[in-house]
């Protein structure tokens, strides 16, 4: 009879388990912020409206820029010896290009329809959401390795993703001189200047070169040349070009949604291998840390990056007033009754904009999926089964549980809803048979 149970309850842990992991999860890095679930996000509208408009304020500044963590820095600019902070900018249509080439500029997974909530997009190698970001989010960085409040935006809420992204690119492009080398020593180093973002955009994929696993040097061997432009339209295999040209060929591709350019078309000039000054100094024998020698002027003719026109209510509209709302602060698992042995708690927004949501729990023999998401306010169209609403399903490791009958306590915190908490009480009743002490496992 002991070995039966001991059986029942193996498989009901597995099942625990296995309904825990969204679709998608299995296809996620070992180890990831939210490993071995996926959270859900928000994707908006096929048009890349928000996306887009995230994006111009983003550039200038205006998401959140009283945030230490989602602001965008200063930007440097200037020679090796002549740096000095500027404005915090970033060439709008650069950051667009990017998230292009990242994620097709979505922040669900392919499965998830737009207008609609579904399982993030997370990649093998941990990146979220529309700039795959994955610095910061190869593993939780909360209590007991749980996710953050942070990691959950950057995670759910294509807003915080965007400016997430642009500060890292940021964060790059000040990079230099210390960890890479500067495009523009004929202009100042001036990042007004598309072009001059060469080197800052290598380094969003990874500053790497030769006999790395991934090289975006664009003299390595593995490249073959001289290679056509990429023209961004899915026609040219992307592993025969360093990143920083996917990039270039979707600045001046963009792809059309309705009949309408998702930006305007912007021909930034890539560096001329064949100048002999160019050629020489990113020459592989000059791929050495802190590649000093690879400084380039910038590549001609040069294009002036347009400051996108953000008005003062943007990022309001973009983020509005998201409130947090749950159907129940308790719930019963029965782990016996198939019936109830899961439970839901709908998470609402009762406000504007994406709510974002992260439930976490000390109790280890709760299993939650996902462990977090997003919920649509009134002004959010939303289309899919259980729009506009969240669902946490709770389910039980008995294997976990120290008796029979236990109670445990599910946190729920909203990033955006002003870390507005609620505790969910979950009790759970677990039937099932004990062996005496001291007999052995082999009876």
């Amino acid at each position: 009879m002991r070995k039966r149970s001991i059986a029942i309850l193996a498989v009901v842990a597995f099942a625990a388990v296995m309904a825990a992991v969204g679709p998608g999860a299995r296809d996620t890095a070992l180890a990831c912020a939210f490993d071995p679930r996926t959270p859900e996000a928000y994707e908006a509208d096929q048009g890349r409206t928000r996306y887009n408009a995230a994006i111009e304020a983003a550039s200038v500044n205006r998401l959140f820029p009283s945030d230490p963590f989602f602001a965008l820095p200063v930007v440097e600019r200037g020679l090796r010896t002549s740096r000095v902070d500027g404005s915090p900018f970033i060439p709008a249509t650069l950051l667009k290009a990017i998230a292009w080439v990242e994620s097709t500029m979505t922040m669900a997974s392919r499965s998830v329809q737009f207008d609609s909530i579904g399982p993030a997009q997370v990649s093998f190698d941990c990146g979220h959401g529309i700039m795959q970001v994955t610095s910061g989010m190869t593993t939780g960085l909360g209590s007991d390795n749980s996710a953050t409040p942070r990691q959950a935006s950057i995670a759910t809420h294509f807003a915080y993703n965007v400016a997430r992204g642009a500060q890292i690119l940021a964060e790059k492009w000040n990079g230099a001189p210390e960890q890479r080398p500067i495009v523009g020593t004929d202009t100042g180093g001036d990042p007004a200047l598309v072009e001059n973002w060469y080197y800052a955009t290598w380094a969003y994929n990874g500053f790497t070169g030769p006999g790395a696993s991934i090289s975006n040097h664009p003299l390595d061997p593995a490249f073959a040349g001289p290679r056509p432009a990429y023209n961004c339209d899915g026609t040219q295999a992307r592993n025969r070009y360093p990143y920083q040209e996917l990039v270039w060929g979707c600045m001046a591709h963009p792809d059309t949604r309705n009949g309408q350019l998702l930006w305007q078309p912007l021909p930034a000039t890539l560096p001329n291998l064949t100048d002999p000054r160019v050629f020489s100094a990113m020459s592989v024998a000059n791929w050495t840390f802190p590649y000093a020698a690879m400084d380039i002027p910038t590549p001609q003719p040069a294009h002036v990056a347009l400051v996108p026109t953000v008005t003062t209510g943007a990022a309001a509209a973009l983020l509005g007033a998201p409130q947090l709302q749950v159907s129940t602060q308790r719930v019963q698992v029965n782990v016996n009754n198939p019936a109830g042995a899961k439970a839901t708690v709908t998470i609402r927004n009762g406000g504007t904009g994406v709510l974002t949501w992260l439930a976490t729990t000390s109790d280890r023999f709760l299993v939650l999926s996902p462990p977090a998401g997003a919920a649509a306010g009134s002004d959010m169209k939303c289309i899919s089964p259980g729009c506009p609403d969240g669902q946490l399903v709770i389910t039980v490791n008995p294997t976990l549980l120290p008796t029979a009958r236990a109670s445990g306590v599910i946190h729920l915190t909203s990033p955006n809803a002003g870390g507005q908490t609620v505790d969910i009480t979950v009790d759970v009743t677990a039937e099932f048979s004990i062996g005496a002490p001291g007999t052995s496992r082999a009876r």
